[in-house]
């Protein structure tokens, strides 16, 4: 069976205007047989951290070999660095300004390679637009077969956002962030599945205990098991402890916002 190369498109664009489904008209005159899909246009304008975030969540989710393209891009027609990130089974291509920050911190061995060789880029290049004049074109000529090594020099020095992860004060509490709000208002913070395990491996005769804003707040497996409008928490399908309303909003109800604090412990 032929091998359908994939590019994700990951952008703070929005659908109003004709960007994204531009850079999809450029990747598409360079490989026609390439298939484009939307991960996300609709990043919080120049939330850079966001698209780390997000990208950082679901470019795994993906069949290997799948090129991944990040346009959150404040910065873009100064002299930061258009680079691509070459993983073990994937590919990132966006702007040098941390938004690979998730990605860095998840693998030992990884590739960041300065994107240099114009003749892969559009031919009449703008200042505003690096999406559709490198972005675009470098993906669609990898997805052709182009070796990562012939658009530029890998190089050791970018940026890094400081990503926090939570911390165990002690062996049997956890302390974490809200880095996400969804588009339901769910809060989805920095404790993952991993840790809720150590955690549940210490209880014995103890039990499982979730606090925000000083308030318990129960832990369920799904969202209709909440039976109450009050706020819930479960793990989500991405592995992270996400607090959620049934049906509801607990963003704006609970005025919860990035960066506040979340504990766990055995009690």
């Amino acid at each position: 069976m032929q091998h359908i190369p994939i590019i994700t498109l990951t952008t703070d664009f929005g659908y109003r205007d004709p960007l994204g489904g531009i850079m999809k008209g450029v990747i598409l005159g360079i490989n026609p047989a390439v298939r484009i899909i939307d991960l996300t246009h609709e990043v919080n304008t120049f939330n850079v951290r966001e698209a780390a975030l997000i990208i950082g969540m679901g470019y795994t989710q993906f069949p290997r070999q799948t090129i991944h393209i990040v346009v959150t891009d404040p910065g873009v027609g100064s002299q930061r660095k258009p680079i691509l990130v070459k993983t073990e089974h994937y590919v990132l291509i966006g702007p040098d300004n941390g938004v690979f920050s998730m990605v860095y911190n998840e693998h030992e061995q990884y590739r960041v390679i300065h994107l240099t060789e114009e003749h892969y880029f559009l031919r009449e290049r703008r200042t505003t637009f690096d999406g559709r004049d490198i972005f675009a074109p470098v993906a669609a000529w990898l997805s052709r077969g182009i070796e990562v090594s012939k658009f530029g020099e890998e190089i050791t020095e970018y940026v890094r956002l400081p990503i926090p992860s939570p911390s165990m004060p002690t062996r049997t509490t956890l302390e974490g962030e809200v880095i996400l709000i969804d588009h339901f208002g769910n809060a989805i913070t920095n404790i993952r599945s991993e840790g809720i395990s150590m955690l549940r491996s210490t209880m014995a005769q103890g039990t499982l205990r979730i606090i925000m804003k000083g308030k318990r707040v129960p832990l369920k497996q799904y969202y209709s098991q909440a039976e109450d409008k009050g706020l819930h928490a479960l793990e989500n399908s991405m592995g992270y402890l996400e607090l959620f309303i049934y049906r509801g909003n607990a963003s704006l109800e609970f005025n919860i916002k990035v960066g506040d604090t979340i504990g766990m412990m055995v009690v």
